[in-house]
């Protein structure tokens, strides 16, 4: 049940909260490290993308911060549930994306 949770909450999700049950003190920690770390990854590289093309950086920008990725894979999914891999994998390169606007001026959020 839990995962059908994350499954769904994940593209909707604007921080790691949705990630997790609230009463894990301990994995609610560790998530929003992991995520905060992956996130930083993404701004970082998106602030140096060079490609024309925004969807294009969001992708490279994405690649750039696999292993921040799987890192945070390897701590929400802890079933090894490929769903939720593969929605993790997505929101990054959706983030990637947000960052990626936002190093250009294009988003003032």
């Amino acid at each position: 049940m839990r995962i059908a949770v994350v499954f769904f909450a994940l593209p909707l999700a604007a921080c790691a909260g949705a990630y997790h049950t609230p009463s894990d003190g301990r994995l609610n920690s560790k998530i929003n490290t992991v995520y905060a770390e992956r996130d930083a990854c993404l701004a970082k590289n998106a602030a140096t993308d060079n490609l024309a093309d925004p969807a294009a950086a969001a992708r490279a920008v994405a690649t750039a911060c696999t292993e921040e990725t799987e890192k945070l894979v390897g701590v929400v999914n802890r079933d090894g549930d490929p769903r939720v891999t593969e929605a993790i994998r997505q929101d990054s390169e959706f983030r990637a994306m947000g960052f990626v606007l936002r190093a250009r001026g294009q988003v003032t959020n």
